[in-house]
């Protein structure tokens, strides 16, 4: 059961709070717009946190709408007068700058607290926030920065003055040898899980993986892949091959478990290929046990049909496109990589890759940690799905959260962190446009 969370003002602004971030929120939180536009003139502002409860002016002005009523049909016209001032508020927030998902002491992003409270037009400006910063930050990748911080610090001393040998500078206008007081640094919110690392693709690929009949982890205890999963896997086999004839040519990136290669296997297709660069699961595949080692390779229709590529995708693919590779039906899952690999695959190679009345889908599991992030990247998926010629269908379908509401408990039990949250799954199918 989930703790109960106490959203009045004076828990969510605490006696700690700087005066001029407590302005901002008391602002925000009234909904008082002509005079928060006066405090939001210097940068960053619009994201200002109270350093005890990681308040920030969006959570604040979501917040001060409290929970939607229970008789509330559409909760876009502004039920109890206070949602209208709500959007205006955020509108202005966002346009000032304000960072759509940061966290609060409860872990809440805003648009968690306005998902909690059933405010649903107020989540629906935060999911469109999180797409356009998402989309921006797909146009910056690759760009380099103008100037960086060492640059910056460089011009800095040559405008300002003389540097002393001990690197401090002197100002040329007044040689004053009073110490000024040591500048006290403000208070910062610790996020609750600041101290969450991110796995990297080179890291997961060096680690050591355990396996047992319930999970595949890694060194540090992350859930590479998991046998709840199960239920997932074959719904999008059953959606990747409606009719679940032999004979279809399939290609899965990321092995895992082997799960859903498994259920491909069962269909007896014509041509099976698989792609895994983790040495630790190619080593478990080589074992005579194993159902994808060289006998399975060999029991294929014709040389090459069934195969294990060793190595990362992107030096694979290439090489099956080089070969003319084309399948009914690709699955992607891999480890330890962020959207922008997923999203490379599919508008580099998918193209060349599948079959024109194939289908293409991938483990949903982008942004699974919450809900807000997850509807952003629904859209962003779609977005840039179009952009490559893919029309993307979601198929909606529980899950079954009964051992996977809490932390190292049911099927966490053992594993580092939950990476799925959510009671409703997403699955993409992704066909060529027309």
């Amino acid at each position: 059961m989930a703790p109960t969370i106490d959203d009045a003002m004076p828990t969510r602004i605490s006696s700690d709070c700087p005066q001029d971030t407590r302005d901002i929120l008391y602002h925000a939180w009234g909904h008082d717009v002509s005079e928060l536009k006066k405090l939001l003139d210097v940068r960053g502002k619009a994201s200002a946190q109270d350093p005890k409860t990681g308040e920030t002016p969006l959570h604040a002005a979501i917040r001060a709408c409290g929970q939607a009523g229970p008789d509330s049909v559409n909760l876009e016209e502004g039920e109890d007068g206070c949602v209208e001032e709500a959007r205006e508020t955020l509108q202005e927030l966002f346009f000032s700058g304000a960072i759509w998902n940061d966290v609060d002491s409860n872990n809440e992003t805003p648009g968690c607290v306005a998902h909690r409270l059933g405010r649903k037009a107020l989540y629906e400006m935060c999911v469109d926030a999180g797409v356009r910063a998402e989309l921006l930050f797909s146009l910056m990748d690759g760009y380099e920065e103008l100037s960086s911080g060492s640059d910056a610090e460089e011009d800095a001393t040559e405008e300002g003055g003389n540097t002393n040998h001990d690197g401090t500078e002197t100002d040329n206008d007044a040689m004053d040898t009073t110490e000024d007081p040591p500048e006290v640094e403000p208070a910062r919110f610790v996020p609750p899980d600041a101290d969450e690392k991110t796995v990297t693709s080179d890291e997961y690929l060096q680690s050591t993986l355990t396996y047992d009949s319930s999970k595949l982890l890694d060194s540090d205890l992350n859930g590479v892949m998991m046998s709840w999963e199960t239920g997932i896997m074959r719904r999008s086999v059953s959606a990747l091959l409606p009719n679940l004839q032999p004979g279809n040519r399939i290609l899965n990136i990321g092995f895992g478990m082997g799960i859903i290669d498994g259920m491909f296997a069962e269909t007896k297709p014509s041509k099976h290929h698989i792609i895994e660069a983790h040495p630790s699961v190619l080593e478990h595949v080589s074992k005579p046990e194993s159902k994808f080692g060289s006998a399975w390779e060999t029991s294929g229709p014709e040389g090459g049909a069934y195969k294990m590529y060793a190595g990362k995708w992107q030096e694979v693919v290439p090489k099956l496109l080089e070969h003319g590779e084309v399948y009914d039906a690709i699955y992607f899952d891999t480890f330890g990589e962020d959207y922008a690999q997923l999203k490379m695959f599919f508008m580099e190679f998918v193209p060349g890759l599948l079959d024109q009345d194939g289908r293409f889908s991938f483990f949903n599991g982008l942004g699974a940690d919450r809900q807000v992030c997850y509807d952003v990247y629904t859209k962003v998926v779609e977005m840039h799905g179009a952009d490559a010629g893919l029309d993307v269908e979601w198929h909606e379908t529980d899950v079954d959260m009964s051992a996977l509401a809490e932390d190292g408990k049911g099927e966490w039990d053992g594993v580092r962190r939950r990476y799925w949250t959510l009671d409703k799954y997403r699955l993409p199918i992704c066909t060529f446009m027309g």
